[in-house]
Parts: C-alpha cells; structure tokens; sequence
C-alpha cells in the first residue's frame, strides 16, 4: 500500500500523514491564490453569459422569427426542467405518479437540489434565476476547494489556479453555470474530500450527506472517504481515529430517505431506480454490450448527425474514465481509483451511455492529472486549449440554443 499523502508519484509505503490543522480563522480567510481562482471563475462565467445573450439572437429555435427567446431561456434546457417541476409541484402533484400516461420519471432525479431551488425561489422569483444563482454560488465554491486540493497533491508554483483553468475550460463547462447538480454536488464534494485528506471525518461525513442528497454519485465519494478512513485507520491511525467510524455511515441517510419517501408513495422501494431505467435507458447491460451500442449509435448510421456526435462524445468520455483509473490504479491512489471506478462502472452498464461527458466535471483527479502534465510539459496546456476551446464552445452553443440532445 502506498501512502496517501499528496504528491505527484507514488511514494515508500509509509503511513498517511494528515495535513497540519490551520487556525480557524485560516480556513475561511481568502488568499490571494483564492482570490486569481475566484476571479478566474467570474471571467468564464462572464464569458458564458455573453455567449448564451448572443446566442439567442444567431441561433434561434425557428427562422424567420423576429423576436429573441427571454433572457434566461437558453439555460432553462433538460433537467433544468425536471428539476423547476419539482420544485414548483412536488414528486407527485394531484396523485400523479409512474401509473399516469406521459409521466416524465422525475422521480429519478434526487430531492437535494429541488429543496434548496425552492427555497431559494421564495427570494428570487424567476425559478431560472434561482437556479442559475445556486449554480453561481456552488461554483464558486467548487473552484476554490479544487484549487486548494490541487495544492494539496501537488507541490508547484500555480498548481491551484492550472487546475482550475483545465476544469472551467473543459467541455462540458457549460453545466457547471446551467440549472443543473454538478456545481450544487461539487461545492460538497470537494471540501469534504478536502476534509478527509485532513482526517477531519465528522466534517468530511456531513457534507458527504449533503452530496448524496443531490445525486447519487455522493454514494461513489462516500465508498472512497469510507476507503481513505479505513487506509488512514490501519496505518496507524489509533483508537481515536477508530472512534470517527460511525460517521462513515452518514451518508446513507439521505437515499435511504428518499427510498423510504417513494415506496410510500409507489410501493418500490427502489422507484429512483426504475425511473431511470424508463426515461433514460438505464436498464442493466454487461459493459461490451454498453459498448456495443453506443459504438452502434456513434458510427452504425443508425441515429441522426447531431444524436451520433453525441455518442461518439459518450465513447471519447468513457476512454478517458478508464485511462484515468488505470493510472489511479498504477499510482496506488485506490480511493480516487475507487470513486472514478463506480462511477464509470454506473455510466457505463446501461443499453448504451449517458450523460459521460457531464460526468468528466465531477472526477477532480482528471483535473489535478492534467494539471499534474501540463506543469511538466509547458507545451501540453498550449495543446490542450487549442484542442478544447473549439469543443467546449460547440457544447455550450448546442446547449444554449436547445440542441444537446441531437
């Protein structure tokens, strides 16, 4: 077993040491590192919002029209909605369910985010803007824990604000400023991995909670915080550290809860689940058979040029997971390996794949590892954004203008 302190190379087995406790006071006070990283953060969003403005004039939903869309309308797209209907009308408005012809399977979708949309709409009245301004808010707090996870792995000059560069120019950038979960999921994700990495358990637990309350990914992150502890515990970490165990077995309470909610409603215990499996195709598969149809979907001519780019988008995504756990793995970093792994092995066994490329957002050590590169080869962060920067603004044109979806 190698040690789990940071660093860029697997190190002599020893015994995991923790990051020196900052002063209270410290872990709230902004640096100027933070400081770059934040405002980083509001030049892309900044960026984006002028896109998503043009955008509604360039690329209306029909032509010949002489009116733009609202405003806000280019990022009211997808599960944005499912997420305003849930908040808006509950699970099961007027008795409602998955009995009803035509139901949308917004039962599939975690309560966490519908929850704090509404309460943030009884401030904000205009539901896109609330949503928006969650995203807005959570991103800020994701970019700043990511940056100072990144220092924590890796010792150079620059390595936070590297990281935070690669993630916010990434492809699929888009979602992390739209209605959706991954900035909302990332803004727990990463301060409590943080939290781990420090042996701060109770800490990393609860906001673990908070990330299994909004998807079910915070599941994966909870199996690696539990593998960290559990790593930290028998290198020696005493019988203070055994005491902290308990909190392991915190984030479980919110699907459980959920579970609980929906049988009460539906009778099935696993409602989630089969929600999905209806509206997105989520029914198990072998992976080769995953494979299989998603290269059917990509390059058979069975689907339409828009719809083909997307799973051709899917397979790329999917190379990359699998690249990044066989390095995870080769490095010994068994708990990120482990986050990554259930994560891909989830995306990965339905009839075909969904939703891969969004998930690259929510895998930090992709982020820290390329940063990790492009520090040792200058030419590598020159190679990157040329290669990205055409991509991520054709993603974020086909999601602003209403064709993601093919």
């Amino acid at each position: 077993m190698s040690t789990l302190t940071p660093g860029l190379r697997p190190s002599p087995v020893r015994p995991p040491v923790p990051a020196a406790p900052e002063p209270r006071a410290a872990r709230f006070r902004l640096s100027p590192a933070d400081r770059d990283v934040l405002w980083l953060y509001l030049l892309t969003r900044i960026s984006l919002w002028i896109t998503a403005h043009f955008a509604r004039w360039l690329f209306p939903a029909q032509s010949g029209v002489r009116e733009t869309a609202p405003v806000l309308a280019p990022f009211q797209r997808w599960d944005a909605n499912h997420y305003l209907h849930i908040a808006r009308d509950g699970y099961f408005p007027a008795g409602t369910g998955p009995w009803t012809s035509g139901w949308d399977n917004r039962e599939a979708f975690f309560p966490g985010y519908p929850l704090l949309l509404r309460a943030v709409h009884t401030v904000v009245p205009d539901w896109t803007a609330a949503g928006l301004l969650i995203s807005l808010l959570a991103g800020a707090v994701a970019v700043l824990a990511l940056a100072r996870v990144a220092r924590a792995y890796l010792p150079e000059e620059g390595a936070g604000h590297r990281t935070v560069v690669l993630f916010l120019l990434s492809p699929c950038a888009v979602f992390l400023a739209a209605g959706y979960t991954e900035a909302l999921f990332l803004a727990f994700a990463l301060p409590a991995w943080l939290a781990a990495m420090r042996h701060r358990w109770a800490l990393a637990a609860v906001l673990t909670t908070l990330g299994t309350a909004v998807r079910v990914s915070g599941l994966f992150l909870a199996a690696a915080i539990g593998l960290l502890f559990l790593l930290s515990a028998r290198a020696g970490g005493g019988r203070r550290t055994w005491r902290s165990a308990g909190w392991t077995l915190l984030p479980a309470l919110p699907p459980a809860a959920y579970s609980w909610y929906l049988h009460a409603h539906t009778g099935d215990w696993m409602a989630w689940k089969h929600a999905q499996e209806r509206g997105w195709y989520r029914t198990f598969h072998p992976p080769w058979e995953a494979w299989a149809n998603t290269w059917t979907g990509a390059f058979g001519g069975t689907q339409s040029t828009g719809y083909a780019f997307m799973f051709q988008a899917e397979l790329a995504a999917m190379l990359v997971g699998l690249a990044l756990v066989a390095l995870l793995v080769r490095r010994r970093r068994w708990p990120e390996a482990v986050y990554v792994a259930l994560s891909l092995w989830a995306l990965g066994t339905s009839y075909w794949y969904t939703s891969v490329p969004r998930a690259t957002l929510l895998w930090w050590p992709l982020w820290i590892g390329l940063a990790a590169l492009s520090l040792r080869r200058p030419w590598f962060r020159t190679a990157y954004l040329c290669v990205v920067a055409p991509v991520t603004t054709l993603v974020a044109l086909t999601f602003l203008t209403g064709r993601w979806a093919g």
